[in-house]
C-alpha cells in the first residue's frame, strides 16, 4: 500500500487539530480553524499519515492509495 492522496472534508472537520499534533508536516489549520493538507504531506511517513487520519474524531480525513481506492475510512 502506498498513500497517493489525502483529502479533508471541510464540511465535516471540527478543527480538533489531532491531525496537526500527529503529523504537523502534513496538516495545518487554516484561518477558519479547519484542517488542510500541506503541499508536501505525501513526503511524511505513511504510518504517520494513516495515524493522523485515524485520530480525527469525526473521520474528516480520507486516505487513498495509488489506484485511488480509499484506504481509510473503510
Amino acid at each position: 500500500m502506498k498513500i497517493s492522496k489525502i483529502t479533508v472534508d471541510r464540511s465535516v472537520c471540527i478543527g480538533s487539530a489531532t491531525c496537526v499534533v500527529i503529523a504537523p508536516d502534513a496538516f495545518e489549520l487554516d484561518s477558519e480553524g479547519i484542517s488542510v493538507v500541506k503541499l508536501d504531506a505525501l513526503k511524511v511517513d505513511q504510518e504517520t499519515l494513516l495515524n493522523a487520519a485515524k485520530s480525527c474524531p469525526v473521520q474528516a480525513i480520507s486516505v487513498f492509495d495509488e489506484d485511488d481506492s480509499r484506504i481509510f475510512p473503510a
